[in-house]
């Protein structure tokens, strides 16, 4: 596996549980910029790290497969995307100031 893929898809996987962790009514849809790692990684069996496993909610060991599949399976079925600006939140909410931790 490619070095830069497996940078990719971990951003992807904080950018999960960030949007995760906004409610749901509050959240965005889920962003289109996830399609691309997680297509790149769908047929990977290696193990996932056990941090992005807990953070994608599934099983130690689990392979970069199943955790693009988490990825994609919150893309299935939307009609719209965000504005990277907002996200991870719904067009037209403030979650008020943003603090940015180093």
């Amino acid at each position: 596996m490619h070095q830069a893929a497996d940078l990719q898809f971990e951003r992807s996987v904080h950018e999960f549980v960030r949007w995760r962790a906004v409610p749901e009514q509050e959240r965005s849809p889920a962003p289109a910029w996830w399609w691309g790692p997680a297509f790149e990684l769908r047929g990977v069996e290696l193990p996932m790290p056990a941090e992005w496993c807990s953070s994608l909610a599934l099983p130690a060991g689990s392979s970069y497969a199943a955790g693009a599949e988490v990825l994609l399976g919150s893309l299935a079925g939307q009609t719209s995307l965000p504005w990277p600006g907002g996200f991870p939140y719904r067009a037209g909410y403030s979650p008020g100031p943003v603090i940015e931790q180093p």
